[in-house]
């Protein structure tokens, strides 16, 4: 065959054929998918499955591998009669059930009010979504300080006001878990809010100029286009939500350290305390896999239950 006269170079002298183009095509998507499934394999395929291992076992990391000891289902059996972790479940559903409605509704509220003609949209967008992106560390620190039952701004504030006993936040009992229930709406406000303005620009302004020259007022408005509309976005936010407010712990570890006594020891926490403080692998993993199947089964039920009120376009 002669030189290609345009390129210079010789053709190949038999075109390919379409299944030796597939079978290339398909090892290159193999090659670049491998670093990522490899990954995936050693950090998290093979984890799962000895941390599920472990969950039938006792054992610490001091005695290494040879001192795993096979218990059945004892930890599983301990954990209902374990106070502590008795305490840890009411107080993750409590969070939760607290939490996630009140987190949602200011987070709409607050993205129907950017989403409007106001003054300093960009800034009041920004000053919202900044504790998102803001370190937890330094988050805990502060609302450490503002909580202060003596010297802390809040409780100064109050006394100026008049209240002589003002709560003693983090450091009673009973404010305990709504000081970091307070914290925790305030930090994920900015964040829900972001993903509900998307799901409201998305909305065609025909439909609230049609019902306005219907004569509906703004709250007819809200209820009939607003909140059927924004459903696929709330039941997203609702999901995400829950599934995060069952996995709370830095603020935890940082704030309270799950006290006053066991008032805010919630599930993660005290997982992290079983496994690290306590040195029982075992126990901490059979609580990881009770947590996993709660929040399994709760999305399940959630998912089932958005056919009744989620529209879809």
């Amino acid at each position: 065959m002669q030189p290609n006269p345009i390129i210079g170079t010789e053709l190949p002298r038999k075109a390919r054929s379409g299944k030796g183009i597939f079978r290339r095509e398909n090892l290159d998507g193999w090659l670049f998918l491998s670093v990522s499934l490899i990954g995936y394999i050693l950090f998290r395929f093979i984890p799962i499955i000895f941390s599920f291992v472990l969950s039938f076992s006792e054992w610490n990391l001091v005695s290494g591998l040879r001192g795993i000891r096979f218990t059945g289902l004892e930890n599983f059996i301990e954990q209902w009669s374990d106070t502590w972790f008795l305490h840890s479940l009411v107080n993750t559903f409590y969070f939760s059930v607290v939490s996630v409605p009140i987190s949602i509704a200011l987070s709409l509220l607050a993205a129907v009010i950017v989403n409007e003609s106001i003054y300093f949209k960009g800034f009041v967008r920004l000053l919202l979504y900044s504790p998102h992106i803001s370190s937890m560390v330094a988050i805990s620190i502060v609302w450490a300080v503002l909580y202060s039952p003596s010297y802390g701004p809040i409780n100064m504030f109050l006394q100026s006001l008049g209240i002589s006993h003002p709560p003693g936040w983090i450091s009673s009992s009973a404010w305990a878990m709504p000081s970091l229930i307070i914290m925790s709406i305030w930090q994920s406000v900015g964040y829900n809010m972001v993903i509900m303005l998307a799901g409201l620009q998305g909305i065609p302004r025909d439909y609230y100029e049609a019902a306005e020259v219907d004569g509906a007022g703004v709250l007819q408005r809200f209820r009939s286009i607003t909140i059927p509309l924004m459903s696929p976005t709330l039941f997203f936010v609702m999901i995400t939500s829950v599934i995060g407010s069952f996995q709370i712990f830095a603020q935890v570890n940082i704030l309270t350290k799950g006290g006053p006594g066991t008032s805010t020891s919630v599930l993660v926490y005290y997982i992290y305390n079983v496994a690290f403080n306590y040195n029982r692998l075992g126990y901490a993993n059979s609580i990881s896999w009770v947590l996993f199947v709660m929040i399994f089964a709760l999305t399940l039920w959630q998912w089932r239950q958005q056919k009744k009120w989620v529209h879809l376009q």
